[in-house]
């Protein structure tokens, strides 16, 4: 297939792109800062661009057959719950205007369910308020817009609360809107799956306008 993936330089973007390149995808790269992409690849087209420039977005996804989004404004960024709000809004209009048919989006854990009625992104504790601003505002961009989104098949891909480098194994579970944990109550899983189930979702898709997540 032909995609663009948004943030691919980033934590999940880089998994996002090793797994995709490894399975034969074409792969237009959108990313802030070029030169944090180093690899070198047939199948790769690194392009320089900000998600606010809806416009050229649009005309980046032209004739592919998704997009993949990994944006994150950065963990740092002060102005993170706005920025989440403004750009992933951008991507999603690009999307929709580009014709594009599916758009894959990043989820984060926060509004999954840890029990009936309460959210990962309600029981927990904060200690760093861009942390939670940055939580806060995808969340809403899930639950306010995409849910009400019907012109794109989208999906919103949340992982375990604890998502970090470690190794592809291509075994793990799939849920819905419950947080998966193991027999331990643990929830993790490597970026390297989570990489795997999203490409797997990319080819053979089984979930349309609707999140899904991913734990061990």
């Amino acid at each position: 297939m032909n995609i663009i993936l948004i943030g691919a330089s980033g934590f999940v973007g880089k998994a996002l792109l090793n797994e995709a390149l490894s399975r034969g995808h074409k792969v237009t790269a959108v990313v802030r800062n070029p030169s944090k992409i180093t690899l070198i690849h047939n199948n790769l087209t690194v392009v320089k661009s900000d998600v606010s420039d809806t416009e050229t977005l649009i005309s980046i996804a032209k004739g592919k057959d998704a997009v993949i989004s990994a944006y994150n404004p950065g963990w740092t960024n002060p102005n993170i719950y706005e920025d989440t709000q403004n750009n992933y809004n951008s991507i999603l209009v690009a999307a929709k205007r580009s014709g594009v048919k599916r758009l894959l989006c990043v989820g984060g854990a926060g509004t999954l369910f840890v029990k009936p009625r309460v959210r990962v992104m309600d029981a927990a504790n904060f200690p760093n308020p861009i942390l939670a601003d940055g939580i806060k505002s995808l969340g809403k961009f899930y639950l306010e817009t995409l849910t009400n989104e019907k012109e794109i098949d989208w999906v919103f891909f949340s992982p375990a609360s604890n998502i970090s480098p470690g190794k592809r194994t291509g075994k793990f579970r799939l849920g819905k809107d419950d947080l998966v944990v193991d027999a331990d109550g643990n929830s993790k899983i490597s970026v390297e799956d989570y990489a795997v189930a999203m490409i797997d979702e990319l080819e053979k898709p089984a979930h349309h306008q609707e999140r899904f997540t991913i734990g061990y």
